[in-house]
């Protein structure tokens, strides 16, 4: 099975949202290994979100993410990947599909609600910055049986 990273950002805990996030993914069928509840440090969200560096809003989205807790998790399931960012949506709120997480519950592209790994290779990465193997489980669903042919 494929793993990926997901985060709630400062916004969507202070939203309350943190439920919601971790209902759309199980309803799907997607299995969580790991989660934790902390405040980024400057270095991990520097090696997060080390391809915007040079951008222009990194400065505000680096004073952003670091402004309040998040909680980071790692899923599992067969593309997951993939298909967290189909269910996630567009990272602009305002060309997210509705019954996506954005486009349902995010109005600004600064306060998107979630991350979500855009690729294996970046899921991969990104486990690799917030959590240890060891702190990965593994486990059964009780319906994963019924979920994969």
């Amino acid at each position: 099975m494929d793993r990926t990273f997901v985060m709630v950002k400062p916004d969507g805990v202070a939203r309350g949202l943190i439920g919601e996030v971790i209902s759309r993914l199980e309803h799907k069928g997607l299995k969580m290994v790991a989660a934790r509840f902390e405040k980024l440090t400057e270095k991990r969200v520097m090696e997060q979100y080390r391809e915007h560096l040079e951008k222009p809003f990194f400065p505000s989205l680096r004073h952003y993410i670091t402004s309040g807790p998040c909680f980071l998790m790692v899923w599992e399931g067969r593309d997951s990947p993939a298909v967290v960012r189909r269910i996630v949506g567009a990272t602009n709120p305002a060309e997210a599909a509705p019954g996506t997480i954005r486009g349902d519950l995010a109005m600004d592209i600064g306060r998107n609600v979630v991350h979500a790994s855009d690729s294996p290779e970046s899921a991969k990465r990104e486990i690799s910055i917030h959590f240890s193997p060891g702190e990965l489980a593994s486990y059964k669903r009780a319906d994963e049986v019924v979920l994969y042919e």
